[in-house]
């Protein structure tokens, strides 16, 4: 298959990496990283105005009908600058509106998220589910109208910032989607900061009331969308890897030993070579994994496809930071640098939507 953009996606990608280079440099992202709300609403409010929020929308609701792989190179800019704001939760927590959603649901919602007036977060991880998505407890029973909700959820990302949570939960034997105002009573969160610098929370439910109005999905669902989220965190992994692998080969440059620059040494530049390999393998497999996504395929070859796709990334995400930090010596790990940033949101990329070996499993799972 052809792994190059279309030319109006890489005309929406260099727009987007001109915004980044120009408001969104390091000492930006570190003054938004230290600030008490952890991201900026003028880069929310950027990000809304250049139509990125709606670019995965269908354009009856304010969005531009694009995919995953005209989300690609947004992504990959996003991990280059490693974007803090919640942009990634909000446009997953839109596909479930969009594909599970019933229509006054889209017509009311959509439009606030394509303007960025509405942001979104998954709530699904529990003590006990690791990265299996049908294990919920969670429990949603049916009173009058509506439901009751009683659970907890852990480490929601970018939870503190959503104004509503989409939180998987059990009616009966069956899992459902319910879409919950951020400040329902009975709802209570619990933030934290998270490796990468992204903000997260734990959320607990007791007796928290929504309509019967606020499902959005079921298990098939959830699966499809998570599959969607899991090729573009890939595609955030390339840009975060090419920025890695470009400001150490600058290192190995200007960095001299014995009078000449290590870069010079044939050992390093060997391993500056295997990094190389694994960012552009890795791109191979986001591309493709961001193909069949679009394509809606059968699900057990797209959970195939997507598992293959995230074991590839979640090892190159080992290889390229840990290399990236040692090739740098004891400065790569300092919160000065740029890169000891990025070390850290590959380690959370390398976990997020399911590890290599989550992964590895599932695709034995499937049916040959």
């Amino acid at each position: 298959m052809n792994f190059e953009y279309t030319e109006e996606q890489r005309l929406l990608a260099e727009s987007v990496r001109r915004f980044l280079a120009r408001d969104y440099g390091f000492e930006s992202r570190r003054r938004i990283l230290a600030s008490p709300e952890g991201m900026s609403a003028a880069a929310w409010s950027e990000l809304a105005g250049l139509g990125l929020l709606g670019l995965g929308l269908p354009a009856e609701y304010g969005g531009f009908g694009g995919g995953a792989l005209d989300l690609m190179g947004v992504m990959e800019a996003f991990g280059e600058a490693l974007v803090l704001e919640p942009y990634l939760s909000t446009v997953v927590g839109a596909q479930f509106i969009a594909r599970g959603g019933t229509q006054e649901q889209r017509e009311k919602l959509l439009p606030a998220i394509a303007q960025g007036a509405l942001r979104l977060a998954l709530a699904h991880t529990e003590r006990e589910s690791r990265y299996d998505l049908g294990r919920v407890a969670t429990r949603a029973q049916r009173d009058g109208t509506g439901y009751v909700i009683d659970g907890e959820k852990l480490a929601v990302v970018d939870g503190p910032h959503a104004d509503k949570l989409v939180v998987t939960a059990r009616e009966g034997d069956r899992l459902i989607l319910l879409l919950v105002d951020a400040e329902s009573p009975g709802l209570r969160q619990v933030p934290a900061g998270m490796l990468d610098g992204h903000r997260g929370c734990d959320v607990g439910f007791e007796a928290v009331r929504v309509g019967a109005d606020a499902v959005v999905g079921h298990l098939q669902v959830l699966e499809e969308v998570v599959d969607f989220a899991t090729a573009l965190v890939c595609a955030e992994a390339v840009g975060a890897m090419r920025y890695a692998n470009d400001t150490t080969l600058e290192y190995l440059k200007a960095r001299k030993q014995f009078g000449v620059p290590i870069g010079s040494f044939q050992a390093l530049q060997h391993r500056m070579v295997d990094m190389v390999i694994e960012c552009e393998q890795a791109r191979s497999m986001a591309s493709l994994a961001c193909a069949r996504v679009d394509a809606r395929l059968a699900a057990a070859e797209r959970k195939r496809v997507v598992s293959l796709a995230k074991i590839k990334v979640s090892d190159a995400c080992r290889q390229v930071s840990q290399e990236a930090v040692q090739l740098h010596g004891g400065m790569g790990m300092t919160a000065e640098l740029k890169v000891s940033h990025t070390f850290r949101r590959l380690t959370a990329i390398a976990q997020q939507f399911g590890d290599a070996d989550h992964h590895l499993e599932r695709v034995a799972s499937l049916p040959a």
